[in-house]
């Protein structure tokens, strides 16, 4: 989803980009694709990224993954805002929702996502 000028004061309050987007919302397909996410995290070395393609391919198994890259990309910008991973580009830890291009996901690091005893 794009960042617009007219959801400058209600920016958290935005779910959807548009009606079309919020009527064809498949609430399923958002929980795996974030369960994929922290699956592949999970299997990788815990300093290691992956795209968010990686998570969309393993979705889509046979069929086309690339129409599933808005649905990776949005479960990420919904794991960041649960302290559970980072958006990065360059290495450097970005706010996914106004991240353009190529972004990679990892576990949060640092402050985020730790837990105080």
């Amino acid at each position: 989803m794009v960042w617009r000028k007219k959801w400058e004061r209600t920016w958290d309050e935005v779910r959807f980009c548009s009606e079309r987007c919020r009527t064809r919302r498949d609430r399923g397909m958002d929980e795996q694709i974030e369960d994929a996410i922290l699956t592949l995290l999970a299997e990788r070395a815990a300093t290691s990224s992956i795209c968010p393609s990686d998570a969309a391919r393993r979705m889509a198994g046979e069929i086309d993954w690339r129409p599933l890259m808005e649905t990776a990309r949005a479960a990420a910008r919904r794991l960041v805002a649960r302290d559970l991973i980072e958006v990065t580009q360059r290495g450097r830890v970005v706010d996914p929702s106004t991240a353009k291009g190529p972004i990679r996901l990892r576990r949060a690091r640092g402050t985020r996502g730790s837990t105080e005893a």
